[in-house]
């Protein structure tokens, strides 16, 4: 299998939408149930004042998510999809979609929980770095950042397991591993500030 050289583009996941509006099977899939009772089991709290999602795609985590937060943005760079999530979560003002190609667009504001579920192995090395630097410069002190990857073969820029990772050197100064577990299929990662680890102005 051949793997993308470059972050994937917008255009991979429009044309994928425009196929099919649910590409992965998050509605059905019992692998994608039972991934998302996992991350929010794994998630450290309870309930968070406010959370970022980046990749909400059509919107199912995003459900279930709100219901763990008082304010949620959720990104996606596919308007079809973000039109499916907002249908879907149409009921539940405190959630906020915004259409987003990260790490290079980015949303206002700060946040205690930042979830990346199956999007950083998307990123090329540079980007995930940048990545790394986004998430820095909008964690508030005490927060929390969660990752989620599916570590079968792709045609992704990385496997679930070198985006982890690269993602966790990159974040070294500011977050600590709290805790970390794998499937046959996914790995799950949970991040949490360093005590005396302060916020800076993102990039």
């Amino acid at each position: 299998m051949t793997r993308h050289d470059h972050s994937l583009p917008a255009s991979y996941f429009g044309e994928r939408y425009a196929a099919n509006l649910d590409p992965w099977d998050f509605e059905t899939s019992d692998y994608e149930r039972a991934k998302y009772a996992a991350t929010l089991d794994a998630l450290p709290r309870d309930r968070y004042a406010s959370v970022l999602e980046v990749g909400c795609s059509i919107g199912v985590l995003t459900e279930v998510l709100a219901r763990r937060c008082d304010a949620l943005v959720s990104l996606d760079l596919a308007e079809r999809a973000l039109e499916r999530a907002r249908e879907r979560c149409r009921d539940l003002p405190h959630v906020r979609f915004e259409l987003a190609q990260v790490p290079g667009q980015w949303p206002e504001g700060t946040f205690d929980l930042i979830l990346l579920s199956e999007v950083v192995y998307y990123l090329d090395a540079g980007d995930v770095a940048r990545l790394a630097d986004r998430v820095q410069g909008c964690l508030r002190p005490g927060g929390e950042v969660v990752l989620v990857h599916w570590t079968g073969e792709t045609h992704y820029p990385l496997t679930g397991d070198e985006a982890a990772e690269r993602f966790i050197d990159g974040t070294r100064a500011f977050l600590r591993v709290q805790s970390q577990s794998r499937t046959d299929k996914y790995r799950l990662d949970v991040l949490a500030c360093h005590e005396d680890a302060r916020p800076r102005a993102s990039a």
